[in-house]
């Protein structure tokens, strides 16, 4: 496994093009079914630190997608997390003149800022800061909402950063959603500013993106609300109100974050947390993806772990056949879309030298058991009351794992809203059970983050956690 995933070239073209071809494999129908489902849905639900042009290198293509050079970072970083690297305008994909001449609903900016990663090093950082045309209403000055997007895959053009200049990007070469869009045009419309961060290497295109590692998550979420009071036209400042936001990746980084907050970046005040469907015990969680149709998740897992862990890599490549490898290799670069569609339904076992599956490796595995047993979200004390959403009938980010979030929480004294989804199994595997949550609750989510931003206390229910599935 490199860690570098994208190709060179010499083109100067910042927009998407596609190419690629790819035949589909077995089970195509059911998989381009689970697909088109996927767009379906997210359809019922764009003054520089340093110029853009300073990157001095060429853009990359990753499957067919020119990533502007932008996204480039530079040799040099600055100390100071959160401090902005470079900006320029974002065009959103959806948007609208407004009667008084601004953008509606509003004017976007794209980052790029230094946050440091899990083994203590700095890192580049993209992502997008949006500022309403809609006044906010809440009480206060303007509050701040720093977002974390979903799983979007490991390819740098499936950043939520380029996802909202592009919401839909769909061809032969790869297919990307910005299915998260909706959640930041609703903030936008209630007045609340709204930070995006892509995560440390999605994006950037000098390294893989680590795929659920809390620590890189949660500082890249804490540093993009950091960075946002330092964007030129921005009317959020350090004592403005900050929401988090994130469902299912994003949930675990919303969580990531405000488990870390108090220790890493007290200077944010953050006044409340919604984690929907947090991935926040990845032994657990595997055992859901392996074999369903976001089984290429596994290989972002790998890849992020492996770069971040050097030892790790030498244990993925004696475990791993020439299949496994190249399952690797090809989900290094894929979006969601593009991970259904190769690699959807895929078991573990396949990819392995004896036919075990990824659970069976790590349960006869100590150091694997060890990088594991750190990214358990659930050790520390959430900063600022926490909504924690998890449907009963998840499958995919499974639903125990999920509530015992809400139980390790509530013992530690943490202020928690625990909300169990209660919806009919929509389909083993497919993704659905996981998905609908997040369209049905999601009204609820932003009502309750607003309240948070507005002033309005936050009441916990862990004691009714013994009655609640």
């Amino acid at each position: 496994m490199s860690p570098r995933k994208t190709t060179r070239s010499s083109s100067t073209v910042n927009t998407p093009h596609l190419v690629e071809p790819r035949r589909p494999g077995r089970r195509a129908g059911r998989l381009l079914a689970v697909s088109v489902a996927s767009v379906a849905a997210a359809a019922c639900l764009g003054a520089a630190a340093v110029p853009a042009s300073a990157a001095g290198s060429e853009p990359v293509v990753s499957r067919g997608v020119t990533i502007p050079a932008f996204y480039n970072p530079p040799a040099q970083l600055p100390s100071a997390d959160g401090s902005l690297v470079r900006t320029e305008p974002l065009p959103l994909g959806l948007s609208l003149p407004g009667l008084d001449g601004r953008q509606m609903p509003g004017t976007a900016t794209r980052l790029m800022y230094k946050s440091t990663d899990a083994n203590g090093a700095p890192v580049a950082v993209t992502g997008a800061y949006i500022e309403p045309s809609a006044a906010w209403k809440g009480g206060g000055e303007r509050p701040l909402v720093a977002l974390a997007s979903g799983t979007m895959g490991q390819g740098d053009q499936c950043a939520p950063s380029l996802s909202l200049q592009h919401p839909l990007t769909i061809g032969e070469g790869t297919v990307s959603i910005g299915y998260d869009n909706i959640a930041v045009y609703r903030f936008l419309a209630a007045g609340a500013a709204v930070v995006v961060t892509d995560y440390a290497g999605l994006g950037t295109t000098d390294r893989l993106h680590t795929y659920v590692n809390r620590l890189d998550e949660g500082h890249a979420l804490l540093d993009a609300a950091r960075a946002a009071r330092s964007v030129e036209g921005a009317s959020v400042t350090a004592t403005s109100r900050v929401g988090l936001y994130g469902y299912s990746q994003g949930g675990g980084a919303s969580a990531s974050a405000a488990e870390l907050q108090s220790s890493y970046a007290p200077d944010v005040n953050l006044v409340g947390t919604y984690a929907g469907a947090p991935p926040a015990d990845l032994t657990e969680v595997m055992k859901g993806i392996d074999g369903s149709a976001l089984a290429g998740a596994l290989g972002w897992s790998i890849n992020g772990f492996a770069q971040t862990d050097p030892e790790l890599k030498a244990i993925v490549d004696a475990r791993t056949n020439d299949t496994g490898k190249a399952a690797l290799k090809g989900t290094s670069t894929m979006c969601v879309g593009d991970a259904i569609l190769g690699y959807g339904f895929a078991n573990s076992k396949k990819w392995t030298n004896d036919g075990s599956s990824l659970a069976d490796i790590i349960a006869a595995e100590p150091k694997l058991q060890a990088i594991l047993a750190k990214q358990r979200i659930g050790n520390l004390k959430p900063a600022a009351p926490v909504r924690l959403v998890t449907g009963v009938q998840d499958d995919i980010v499974g639903h125990a794992q999920a509530r015992q979030l809400a139980v390790d929480w509530c013992r530690k004294g943490g202020n928690v809203t625990y909300e169990p989804v209660r919806l009919p199994n929509l389909g083993d595997k497919i993704l659905t059970n996981h998905l609908a949550p997040l369209l049905t609750d999601q009204g609820d989510a932003i009502s309750w983050v607003k309240d948070r931003l507005s002033g309005k206390k936050a009441v916990s229910n862990c004691w009714s956690m013994p009655l609640q599935p």
